[in-house]
C-alpha cells in the first residue's frame, strides 16, 4: 500500500517532536535524587522491602558506604527507610535494599532531621 510523501513527513516530523520532548524533559524525569552517606550505627540490617518484616539480605556496619536514591515513609510503622546500595568495607560486598533512615541519612549522623511525613 503506497504512503503519501505528505503523510511520511507528518509522521516523521511527529516522531522528532516527539523524541526531541523526550531528550529534553529526560533529565527532569528523574523524580529521585542521588547521593552518597555512611552508615552511623554500629550495625544494621539491610531488607528488600521498607518494612521491619522484610527479607533480610545482608548487615551493614558503622562507616560502610551507602549510594541511596529514594526514602520511603512505612505509615504503619511511623518510620523512615533509605534506599539503595551499601558497599561493605569489611569484604566490599555489594548489599541492594532499605536500611533504617536514622542509622543512613545525608547529613552523616543520627541527628539529622527527617523528612516530612507525607500525608
Amino acid at each position: 500500500m503506497p504512503i503519501s510523501i505528505g503523510r511520511m513527513a507528518a509522521v516523521g516530523a511527529l516522531g522528532a517532536s516527539l523524541i526531541g520532548s523526550a531528550v529534553a524533559m529526560a533529565p527532569a524525569a528523574q523524580a529521585y535524587d542521588t547521593g552518597t552517606t555512611k552508615i552511623s550505627c554500629s550495625a544494621v540490617k539491610v531488607r528488600t522491602s521498607p518494612s521491619q518484616s522484610g527479607t533480610v539480605v545482608g548487615v551493614a556496619y558503622r562507616g560502610d558506604k551507602m549510594t541511596y536514591n529514594q526514602w520511603v515513609y512505612k505509615k504503619s510503622e511511623k518510620r523512615w527507610y533509605t534506599r539503595g546500595v551499601v558497599k561493605r568495607k569489611s569484604d566490599g560486598a555489594k548489599i541492594r535494599g532499605y536500611v533504617v533512615y536514622r542509622c543512613a541519612n545525608p547529613y552523616e549522623s543520627n541527628g539529622a532531621p527527617t523528612p516530612p511525613i507525607p500525608k
